[in-house]
């Protein structure tokens, strides 16, 4: 597996959860930042330019995981954010902002979910607009963060008919053992990606905790010419106890995962975040960005 050593202004700059656009030639990545959403844009995929925030919101902070759309020749980011007075990382909701470019600003609208929901894609199908999401879940045998998937009446508004499209079903998902009962450990399911070709429909996420080195890309796959994506039925890939990573630690990174994915020139190309060995402490969020090919054959996707 080859990476891309990108060249951006201040290589210093922690680039997590990053979501890849391209509009008239330009490449941008916006990423996810304490005070804002940060943007970089590029016209090869190699060379980063880093322009500063495109989204900041007075009295917010911890601003995670952007999702960018064009609509309508605007701009719409969808994210998360808490309260400045909040120190509960599970009051995050899911809101929408809109800009006239993608280089922005971005103004917040309004929210779109309640607490706790995060790492928004935002998708067209068949000229209507869906959200998958990663929310919470308290009960049953592996509980912990799973993914939501529902349909939208508008840029700005959801429906409110969701429903669960993956969970958890290997330890290698597991975020944190005995995390708020003992005995009971925490899963967690995040970042999700779609895309779909050829009729096969893909479902992209990140298993367990990006604090963890072991913290890996997987995905679901279902078939069918359906009118509405929420009666999709995804299976993981290969199956739901198989543990079947397409990103995971290597010899030169760790902690790979959130990804997002491009088509381009003929290709597809998986963007996302991993940590590099040479830091002391991993808990840093000194997460950088990583470009690779992603192959995409049939069922079968693997990152080049």
């Amino acid at each position: 597996m080859k990476y891309n050593k990108l060249n951006i202004s201040n290589p210093s700059l922690s680039q997590p959860d990053p979501y890849i656009i391209e509009e008239e030639g330009v490449y941008y990545i916006y990423v996810s930042g304490f005070d804002g959403v940060g943007v970089y844009k590029s016209v090869d995929l190699v060379n980063w330019l880093h322009l500063g925030y495109a989204l900041q919101t007075g009295g917010q902070k911890k601003f995670w995981a952007p999702s960018v759309l064009k609509y309508n020749n605007q701009f719409y980011m969808y994210y998360s954010s808490l309260d400045l007075n909040s120190d509960d990382d599970h009051n995050q909701k899911l809101k929408v902002a809109v800009g006239d470019n993608p280089e922005g600003p971005f103004n917040y609208l309004c929210d779109l979910g309640k607490p706790f929901s995060i790492d928004p894609h935002i998708v067209l199908y068949k000229g209507d607009f869906y959200v998958f999401y990663a929310s919470n879940v308290y009960e049953g045998i592996r509980v912990g963060t799973q993914i939501f998937l529902d349909k939208m009446i508008s840029p700005t508004e959801v429906e409110g008919k969701q429903v669960r499209v993956l969970e958890p079903t290997i330890d290698e998902e597991i975020y944190q053992r005995d995390r708020f009962k003992k005995g009971e450990h925490w899963h967690t399911l995040e970042g999700p990606f779609y895309f779909n070709k050829n009729g096969i429909h893909y479902l992209m996420y990140s298993g367990n905790s990006y604090r963890n080195d072991s913290y890996f890309v997987g995905y679901a796959i279902a078939d069918g010419d359906v009118q509405d994506l929420r009666d999709l039925v995804f299976k993981k890939y290969p199956n739901d106890y198989e543990y079947h990573p397409i990103l995971s630690k290597n010899e030169i990174c760790q902690g790979t995962g959130h990804n997002s994915v491009i088509k381009t020139k003929g290709k597809y190309y998986i963007v996302y975040h991993g940590r590099f060995y040479n830091r002391i402490d991993r808990l840093n969020d000194d997460r950088k960005l990583f470009i690779n090919e992603l192959i995409v054959n049939k069922e079968n996707l693997t990152v080049k």
